[in-house]
């Protein structure tokens, strides 16, 4: 029988559609091209090594005597721009702002043909330290609100550039989701006196049916209540609102869970199209009891349709339990 299960973090409602459940491994689709199966450099990619001049100067660069390792630049078609003040407007109904704001593109590998999950620990590791330095250097401008940061990957995805590459946009607004949720985890704290995701994190473990992989620092999971196919939560075991306050040997622990995770996607559904975002709280929350920040990984295995659009609910066709026991056992390369 199909059943409607709640995340209790985000009050999202989801059908869990075991009428027309699917088996795991009927999302993996291993006839498709890899990304490793690309040359490791593409002369007109702008971002392969040699076409530095394609791109912005860095605003952050790491290097070695073979040249650069990773490379962050200013987003060459920004969705927001740093040269504009910041305006608001009201008039009846319709209120703007000027396009302020920062955008960047963080350059995670020399190498054309790689993406996360194929990388070593040290490099995954090296793009989070950046992600996380660029976002305290940005978190000192007072008209900065927060920073989104996004991996997209594959067309289904939203990428333009097959190079593996993440986004950075920091914003002098909250979004309205971030507030909801931020309201959301307010609500449990008052009602509880804990921290929704600590308690997620705990009660997952302990549960372990949904747990794909477990480090000293991060644990890798299906959400009971999965908005979609293979939709994975990547939460710190310590308390902490936002990004910019983990550690490197936290930042080191994520980049292994969050690696072998991504692993486990690539060999066992066959190189999916996915997004990753972290999900953090405002940097003015950094005291926050009652926000917990978090990694999601969305799979592009499946489609949103009518009903979706209609309700803000969503149908998934594959049960997170089965779908982490799959991953669990996927074998990956030495």
């Amino acid at each position: 029988m199909p059943e409607l299960r709640q995340n209790v973090a985000t009050k999202e409602w989801v059908i869990i559609a075991t009428d027309r459940a699917r088996r795991p491994a009927d999302f993996a689709d291993l006839k498709r091209p890899f990304t490793h199966s690309r040359p490791a450099r593409v002369s007109s990619c702008p971002f392969c090594p040699g076409n530095e001049t394609s791109s912005a100067p860095p605003v952050l660069e790491v290097r070695t005597e073979a040249g650069w390792d990773l490379r962050v630049v200013p987003n060459k078609f920004p969705a927001l721009s740093n040269g504009a003040e910041v305006e608001r407007s009201f008039e009846g109904i319709s209120r703007r702002m000027s396009g302020f704001g920062v955008h960047e593109v963080l350059i995670e590998s020399p190498r054309h043909n790689k993406t996360s999950g194929l990388l070593k620990d040290d490099e995954v590791a090296r793009t989070l330290r950046a992600m996380r330095d660029r976002g305290r250097e940005l978190a000192r401008d007072p008209r900065l609100m927060m920073t989104i940061y996004f991996k997209n990957h594959g067309s289904a995805a939203g990428t333009s550039l097959e190079h593996p590459h993440c986004q950075m946009i920091s914003l002098p607004v909250v979004p309205h989701q971030i507030r909801q949720r931020l309201g959301d985890a307010m609500a449990y704290f008052d009602e509880t006196g804990n921290c929704v995701y600590c308690d997620m994190v705990r009660q997952e473990l302990e549960a372990g049916s949904r747990v794909v992989v477990e480090g000293e620092h991060f644990v890798a999971f299906l959400p009971f209540a999965a908005l979609s196919p293979f939709h994975l939560w990547i939460l710190p075991r310590r308390h902490m609102p936002i990004f910019t306050q983990a550690s490197d040997k936290e930042l080191a622990s994520l980049a292994s869970v969050l690696r072998e995770t991504l692993a486990r996607l690539y060999f066992g559904l066959g190189d999916p199209d996915f997004n990753y975002v972290i999900r953090s709280a405002p940097s003015h929350e950094e005291r926050s009891r009652s926000f917990h920040w978090y990694l999601s990984i969305v799979p592009k295995v499946s489609e949103n349709a009518g009903f979706e659009l209609g309700s803000g609910m969503f149908i998934n066709t594959a049960l997170p339990e089965e779908s982490a026991a799959f991953l669990r056992a996927v074998s990956l390369p030495m």
